[in-house]
């Protein structure tokens, strides 16, 4: 019966653009941080990332969106611009109980499509190297790794695509 509700699920998700300092977002990024927290070796402190600023994920400069599934907000995501040309994704986490629904994907697509539409010609991103499903993820997405282009402290892998 599981292996049937997973994506009828799945199909349920709605994928919206909030305002990154509302309360579902709060909330998603609050247990996005405890979880880095509990799989960075030595921690996260969310104000040692100046990369990603809340207010730099909100239009005009960049969006933010929220996975809910049954009314309840079980994902994240966001991206800023960083140029006339490239935008970066920040904060894509979604909830332990929602994983495996394919929500990161449609939420990396959904930011790459609004990018896009924004004039934007790459996508940028980084990640920590406990974060082995995000490196996965973003591979299978067409994200080939380049060089460093940031001073994110928890930042190991850096990952460019062209839209």
């Amino acid at each position: 019966m599981s292996e049937i509700q997973r994506p009828i699920g799945a199909a349920s998700v709605e994928i919206v653009a909030e305002d990154p300092a509302s309360a579902d977002a709060c909330r998603c990024l609050a247990a996005y941080f405890r979880e880095l927290e509990a799989r960075f070796e030595g921690g996260f402190d969310v104000s040692a990332d100046p990369s990603s600023r809340i207010e730099d994920m909100a239009p005009p400069s960049g969006l933010f969106v929220i996975a809910r599934l049954g009314g309840e907000a079980v994902g994240c995501g966001g991206f800023k611009r960083v140029d006339d040309e490239a935008g970066e994704i920040k904060r894509v986490w979604i909830s332990p109980s929602a994983r495996g629904l394919g929500l990161a994907r449609r939420i990396v697509r959904m930011l790459e499509a609004a990018a896009r539409e924004a004039g934007l010609r790459t996508m940028r991103l980084d990640t920590n190297r406990a974060l082995t499903e995000a490196h996965a993820l973003y591979r299978s997405e067409g994200y080939r790794e380049v060089a460093r282009f940031n001073d994110n402290p928890y930042a190991d892998h850096w990952f460019m695509k062209a839209l």
